[in-house]
């Protein structure tokens, strides 16, 4: 694997903090280099692996009866997704179960084509499935850029459970950033231990976000606020081991596999303590942003 040094980790980062704004403009070169620049995939925990870029998370979850994938990123970044499969010596084609964390082009744009080469049942939040089958089109603030729209087989509530052999994920609507953005929970055994995976959709309050109407113009979706005020109390009471997200940049990727390669062995992604303080620090980049916008009114 590349090492990374401290100046990339933070130009990734910084880049990482405005990836929404950028993700959804129509022209693709003012996409941060780290969301496409593939790394060397890896083993987290139990059947759970990482076979994304950079920043733009995927997540394999292996099972003997076929593959779990959560997340198709960009149309050009399906290749870097297969390869990644292809390197961990299992098959693309065993994918049988296709999700995402939100309706972004950034997380669910390579879906047509991932469903096209493997026949993955496609499985996604209420709230998101119209965005997802129109292409972005009905997206409430990236209507305009679209991408290829994909017909969901399942369509999942709050709650719901994804099961595939002997494993099960929790479905937890996580709104706000869309309105059916989830978060993913698992469990795997490492080392004899039973640990806690919550995969964070999003937590973020992109810039163009109306969190309060403002003289004619309304809120981006009405109760928009009080969908994050929602998402901010599930997401504090989900109880967590391994921490990650539908970003690298989320939960320090690029920093924890520095760490782990300075000291192999350790358990990295064992990280409850960086999960409750990420929670708390968005949650209070939401308020401050929500008394902003409504002192602004």
């Amino acid at each position: 694997m590349k090492k990374v040094d401290l100046m990339t980790w933070v130009a990734i980062a910084l880049l990482s903090c405005f990836s929404q704004a950028f993700a959804q403009t129509s022209d693709s070169s003012a996409d941060p280099p780290a969301w496409f620049t593939p790394i060397t995939p890896f083993h987290i925990a139990g059947n759970l692996y990482y076979v994304g870029s950079q920043d733009l998370a995927s997540y394999l979850i292996v099972t003997p009866k076929g593959n779990i994938l959560i997340n198709s990123s960009f149309e050009r970044s399906v290749p870097l997704i297969k390869n990644a499969i292809e390197q961990l010596g299992f098959k693309y084609a065993d994918t049988k179960v296709l999700l995402i964390s939100h309706a972004h082009r950034d997380h669910d744009a390579g879906s047509a084509q991932i469903i096209k080469d493997t026949g993955a049942r496609y499985m996604v939040m209420d709230g998101d499935v119209s965005v997802v089958e129109s292409g972005g089109k009905t997206d409430f603030n990236y209507g305009k850029t679209t991408y290829p729209a994909a017909k969901v087989d399942r369509v999942l509530h709050d709650g719901d459970i994804v099961r595939l052999a002997g494993t099960v994920l929790v479905a937890h609507k996580t709104p706000g950033h869309t309105r059916g953005c989830t978060t993913w929970t698992m469990k795997v055994r490492e080392g004899g231990r039973s640990l806690n995976v919550v995969i964070v959709g999003s937590w973020n309050v992109n810039p163009g976000f109306r969190l309060a109407a403002k003289g004619a113009q309304p809120e981006s979706y009405p109760g928009i606020a009080a969908d994050y005020a929602h998402t901010f109390m599930v997401l504090k009471s989900l109880p967590c081991d391994i921490f990650l997200g539908a970003h690298g940049q989320y939960f320090g990727m690029l920093e924890k596999l520095e760490q782990l390669k300075a000291a192999p062995g350790t358990d990295v992604w064992i990280d409850p303590q960086g999960y409750q303080k990420a929670v708390a620090e968005k949650e209070q980049a939401f308020q401050d942003e929500l008394k902003k916008q409504q002192g602004a009114t």
